[in-house]
């Protein structure tokens, strides 16, 4: 019977030198997956071609961008969820997703093996075979690039390049040009390495591909305005558009406006800090947008409650366990939040920073006529006094207690 293994395929330098170590050292077929999630795809058919070429039994593309969009994004946004409160889950979100297709293809094709690219250092290694792990515990995982670390052929981004001249497999000509590692989704850019593993040094400017230098961002602000319904943005400007074009639409909008910048020394899953550098303009620009929504809707216990609950799904998704019982649990507390965050959003873009100017709801929790210090104000104030009385009668009494037993 003839093994097979389902890798999870970028089209990249490590898994385009593990299909031909697999086949080798496993004996195995190997069929390449690879799972869009939103980022480019301008050479899909030179990606396919060197699979092919490089022993692969066939290419499977799936097109996920609407399915990432819904099930991955969408709760995120709701959440607020920002990893150590800095930025916005976006790797971390893609490989569970990206690991239930490779499941689903194993089951189809009848491979017994799942295989990714993730080093032994790095949290995508945990995404995918924890999530592999809850789907189908019967499937066996190889991760090549922990079995090339003992290899000193292979064990440097070097040598598996002199490895793959060696053995005639095919690599995409960025990989020995590259300076940096990234990956990109619908949600956001992840960048990595080189010289961004000093932290006493600035971001170079070649780091960023999404986002203008707020330096050089235009002199003049842009208003947008974003309209939720639930929860979930709906339009850009009045403009009705799908999830996936809208998030498109926004990291285009922001990313001109030098938006979404981080800079960020993080504390990986493994144990490691990393210096970390994101570029996500839609997904700021979302945010901010959304808890201003909040802020005008929910109530105050609710809005207070849900920021506890937004740092533990951060850390869950950013930790992979985004099919563990808590996530849904906290995600089903997010959506019954999420019925009144209904209304719209006017953002004010300039020079890197997106500001409120303005948010409007029918439903809004804010009432003028309460509010203001001017005319029309139907504030019972009188009732002040009784309620400060109510309130403070705890700490009056434990200060008196404590005045008593201090006498003694």
């Amino acid at each position: 019977m003839t093994l097979k293994t389902v890798l999870g395929y970028s089209g990249g330098l490590d898994t385009s030198v593990a299909i031909r170590w697999i086949k080798e050292k496993y004996k195995s077929e190997v069929v390449c997956v690879l799972v869009d999630v939103g980022q480019p795809l301008s050479n899909l058919d030179d990606a396919k071609a060197r699979a092919i070429k490089n022993g692969a039994t066939k290419v499977i593309v799936v097109d996920a961008k609407e399915e990432f969009a819904r099930d991955f994004v969408l709760p995120t946004l709701k959440a607020n969820a920002l990893y150590e409160g800095v930025y916005p889950l976006a790797t971390s979100i893609a490989r569970p997703l990206i690991a239930k297709h490779l499941v689903a293809v194993a089951h189809q094709e009848g491979a017994s093996y799942v295989a990714h690219g993730c080093t032994a250092k790095g949290n995508d290694q945990v995404r995918f075979e924890v999530t592999i792990r809850a789907l189908d515990p019967a499937l066996k995982v190889i991760a090549p690039l922990r079995e090339w670390n003992a290899d000193p052929a292979l064990a440097t981004r070097e040598g598996e390049i002199a490895y793959a001249k060696e053995h005639g497999i095919l690599i995409p000509d960025v990989a020995t040009k590259r300076t940096f590692s990234t990956d990109e989704n619908l949600w956001g850019r992840s960048v990595e390495s080189g010289i961004l593993e000093d932290p006493t040094k600035e971001v170079v400017e070649d780091a960023y591909e999404w986002t203008t230098s707020p330096l050089d961002a235009p002199n003049a602000p842009e208003y947008v305005t974003i309209g939720f319904e639930r929860g979930e943005p709906v339009s850009i400007d009045g403009k009705r558009l799908g999830l996936v074009e809208l998030i498109n639409h926004l990291n285009a909008t922001a990313g001109r406006h030098g938006l979404g910048r981080i800079d960020h020394v993080e504390n990986r899953l493994v144990g490691i800090k990393s210096r970390e550098v994101y570029e996500a303009p839609g997904a700021i620009a979302l945010l901010t947008a959304h808890k201003a929504l909040e802020n005008l809707t929910l109530t105050r216990d609710v809005a207070h409650f849900k920021t506890t609950l937004e740092d533990k799904f951060a850390e869950l998704a950013y930790d992979g366990l985004w099919y563990g019982a808590l996530r849904e649990s906290i995600s089903a507390f997010v959506d019954k939040a999420q019925e009144n965050v209904t209304g719209s959003v006017t953002l004010k873009l300039y020079k890197g920073a997106a500001h409120v100017a303005g948010r409007d709801s029918p439903v809004s929790l804010y009432q003028k006529h309460l509010a203001t210090y001017d005319k029309g104000d139907q504030f019972r104030h009188e009732s002040a006094a009784g309620f400060i009385d109510i309130f403070g009668l705890p700490l009056r009494v434990a200060s008196s207690v404590k005045a008593k037993h201090a006498k003694k």
